[in-house]
């Protein structure tokens, strides 16, 4: 296995556009007679699929919901990032594309993470003539806030429900497509595997998730847009169906799997409250630039909170320890996920948690400041300069339902507890996958023909995601990106024509799929699929969660490859292949899952230092900050398939050339 980058030679500020100035294009008249297969109907998947049939491509997209419009991309609360500088606060392409660099710990492509800043203005215009509905200033302009990680305000935002007004305006536009006949949409389809002829990804072996019925799907080009893999942990933010399926499929076909350790745990989830849940909630991160975190200074207050005989209101301010303003001053509570994660982490180990769990897991998130502060400035602006206190919180609260109206009421549905009137409890949780399937410049995986856009791949965002980037990502992936690099692909396809479904290589794909099922659904084990995919994600967890050693690591991959034995041997899997089989689909994903597990440990194992959502305790500083060593590990890892036994996989190396920053110590004190 190679690996060819393909990143432009020239300025950094013009690689994208010479670039594009020089690739292959495909005539108009040419479009209509190739077909391109789209996996996946998130942002990256339905932009992807919406633009390739705008240009005359017969596309066919697959998801695996009832509707694209159900796709996990509609769970991204906070926003979207941009460098419009609407604002006027100093924000640029460089400032987001530097951000973007050091919020990823140095570990991005240099290349690919500015062209995602180039691209991110055109991706709000795009979306407003859309209709997305963006929240708006009184003047009519539209809103920004920050994120973390970032001094400025760049964040394009529809209160609390961005990501999905925003996949509403991509399944707007992929529905026009469909309407026309250049999309055609197949619901409720899963795939199962990618087919190769004669090393070009020509297609895939899809279920029909209602029949069973397993299909054959031909094209030219493939495209994998089919999110993260968050769901090897079991509990995480994630939509339950979320999985790896689709990328690990392409892998155990060629396709290199990069970076797979780097998993960013969010920290401003509703914390883990018993042992039968199946899924935890996010709260948005924009909740970071009106909410303070604390833990109460002593530990006999955390332990009376645990024990229900105090409540947080009763804490005085100066019993408060507002821990992320203590520790990094210049950002305060909008420093990145990983180090509001760790910060909150190191709190609950040291016994200041506040949640009443086996775990003593939790940290406040308090508005009581805000309402106060923006109480005030309400009453100013009402005329009113001398307010009571009744006033003040009254007009602060309707300030804060306003902005985040939707999300207080979320929180209070699922904890039954008025974050208006008492802080809201929150603690890191298994969030976004900045890992996945190596791309090059061109979102090529090493499978010719086979594109990789979104969270399925690893290209942008290094050891951590920024918040507020993945909505960008995806949609700059699918508007701007891939509609100009697979048609440079597809330029030489012109004359392949149709691709036939019944050759050698479509047969022998389905038969494998069908030995697989089979398998599974002949096994009379004794244990449920999430017997064993609880399991799984307790050793993820505990041993290749927030902080990783490497006893830890050699532990997990040992006891990964028991319960992937055991997996095999006891699972059951009621029901038949010919029907609608929720039980089926969930054993072939973790059985991918397994698979994934070990080599993320894998990875975490040989990166011996820290960076990011990657922390080896071994490696950090005094006070417990990362610690990288850029000497020896400024690369991308990139895996290869070497058989079901994960622990043989190979590893390659993409160094990364910083040419035109300066590489740092990341800090946000």
């Amino acid at each position: 296995m190679k690996l060819d980058s393909k990143i432009p030679q020239g300025p950094l500020s013009d690689k994208w556009t010479n670039y594009k100035d020089h690739l292959k294009l495909v005539a108009p008249n040419n479009r209509p007679k190739i077909d391109i297969i789209v996996v996946g109907t998130g942002l990256a998947g339905a932009s992807a699929a919406a633009s390739l049939g705008e240009m005359g491509y017969n596309v066919k997209a697959f998801c695996f919901q009832d509707s694209p419009r159900r796709a996990h991309s509609i769970a991204a609360q906070g926003g979207i990032n941009a460098a419009k500088n609407y604002q006027n606060d100093g924000d640029s392409i460089y400032r987001l594309f530097y951000d973007t660099i050091k919020g990823g710990d140095y570990r991005a492509r240099e290349a690919n993470v500015h062209r995602l800043a180039e691209v991110s203005g055109n991706i709000i215009d795009q979306c407003v003539a859309q209709g997305v509905p963006f929240a708006r200033e009184y003047g009519g302009m539209l809103d920004n806030r920050s994120f973390g990680g970032v001094q400025v305000q760049r964040t394009f935002y529809a209160a609390g429900q961005t990501g999905q007004q925003l996949l509403l305006g991509a399944y707007s536009a992929l529905s026009r497509q469909i309407g026309l006949g250049r999309v055609k949409m197949f619901n409720r389809h899963e795939m199962l595997d990618l087919v190769k002829i004669d090393g070009k990804a020509r297609g895939i072996i899809a279920r029909n998730l209602v029949t069973g019925e397993l299909e054959r799907h031909s094209a030219h080009a493939v495209v994998i847009a089919s999110g993260g893999y968050g769901n090897v942990y079991f509990l995480s933010t994630n939509a339950m169906g979320s999985n790896v399926t689709a990328s690990w499929k392409i892998h155990k076909q060629g396709a290199a799997f990069s970076n797979p350790c780097y998993v960013q745990i969010h920290p401003t989830c509703i914390p883990v409250h018993g042992t039968n849940q199946s899924k935890l909630t996010l709260m948005s991160e924009s909740l970071r630039n009106s909410g303070r975190i604390w833990v109460p200074k002593r530990k006999e207050d955390a332990e009376a909170i645990r024990a229900g005989k105090l409540k947080p209101t009763q804490i005085a301010e100066e019993d408060r320890d507002y821990y992320l303003e203590r520790r990094y001053p210049a950002f305060g509570n909008l420093v990145p996920r990983d180090v509001a994660s760790r910060a909150a982490k190191e709190r609950c180990d040291e016994g200041f948690g506040i949640e009443a769990n086996d775990t003593n897991e939790g940290v406040y998130l308090d508005f009581s400041s805000e309402v106060k502060s923006k109480g005030k400035e309400v009453a100013y602006a009402h005329g009113n300069h001398n307010p009571s206190e009744e006033e003040i919180i009254k007009l602060g609260k309707q300030w804060i339902e306003e902005k985040y109206g939707n999300l207080f009421e979320m929180y209070e549905k699922i904890t039954d507890e008025n974050p208006y009137e008492t802080p809201m409890k929150i603690y890191p949780a298994v969030h976004y996958t900045m890992g996945g399937v190596w791309v090059d410049y061109n979102l090529q995986s090493t499978i010719p023909g086979c594109f990789v856009a979104g969270e399925a791949n690893f290209s942008d965002h290094g050891a951590n995601r920024l918040g507020a980037s993945a909505l960008m990502q995806g949609l700059a992936d699918g508007y701007f990106v891939l509609p100009y690099t697979v048609s440079n692909y597809l330029a030489d396809e012109i004359r392949t024509g149709k691709i036939a479904t019944d050759s050698p290589e479509f047969e022998q794909a389905e038969n494998n799929v069908k030995e697989t099922i089979n398998k599974f659904l002949n096994n009379n084990g004794s244990k449920s699929v999430d017997h064993f995919h609880k399991r799984l994600g307790h050793v993820m967890w505990n041993k290749v969660g927030m902080a990783r050693n490497e006893k830890g690591l050699k532990e997990a991959i040992e006891e990964i490859g028991q319960i992937r034995d055991e997996f095999y041997k006891d699972v059951y899997v009621p029901g038949s292949a010919d029907e609608l089989n929720p039980e089926l689909e969930k054993a072939l994903r973790v059985a991918d899952f397994l698979e994934l597990g070990q080599l993320m440990a894998m990875d975490a194992l040989q990166r011996k230092e820290s960076c990011g959502g990657h922390f080896r305790d071994e490696y950090q500083d005094a006070e417990g900050e990362t610690l990288r060593d850029d000497e020896n590990f400024s690369f991308v890892s990139a895996w290869e398939y070497k058989g079901q036994d994960t622990t043989q996989a190979v590893l390659h190396k993409e160094e990364l050339k910083y040419e035109f920053i300066k590489i740092a110590a990341r800090n946000y004190k």
